[in-house]
């Protein structure tokens, strides 16, 4: 009976994952858009991708991926393309994690399965219960 239940509400059980992880990000990602401090050390993950330049500025988007990311994916708000840009962020702290650890996969695992969380998102979009309706 539970399964027939939670096999009916697709929707629902999508805005619990909104709702969970945009949390997480928001409270991850929040205080790094206060710390202007960081960023430069945050963007210098971007090495891995060859990209050596503006670090400041890459830093910056990926705290502005992770914080507003987190409440734009809560409320259902450019939905697909926001979760690609956090799947990208997720990527990026996969390789910043694996290449120095030389690939202890605890220190990147946490990164690498929510990337596939961000994919998996973006296919099947946020759901009824959201501000963007597919």
């Amino acid at each position: 009976m539970l399964f027939k239940f939670l096999g009916k509400h697709r929707d629902l059980g999508l805005l619990i994952l909104r709702l969970g992880v945009g949390g997480c990000f928001i409270a991850h990602g929040l205080p790094k858009l206060g710390d202007s401090k960081s960023w430069a050390g945050l963007g210098k993950s971007m090495k891995y991708l060859g990209i050596d330049f503006f670090p400041e500025f890459w830093g910056f988007m990926a705290a502005v991926t992770e914080g507003i990311g987190g409440v734009l994916l809560i409320l259902g708000v450019f939905y697909r393309p926001v979760c690609l840009l956090l799947m990208f962020t997720m990527i990026v702290a996969t390789l910043s994690h694996a290449v120095p650890e030389k690939r202890d996969f605890n220190k990147y695992s946490n990164p690498l399965k929510l990337a596939f969380v961000f994919l998996g998102l973006a296919t099947v979009g946020p759901g009824r219960f959201s501000i963007d309706k597919d």
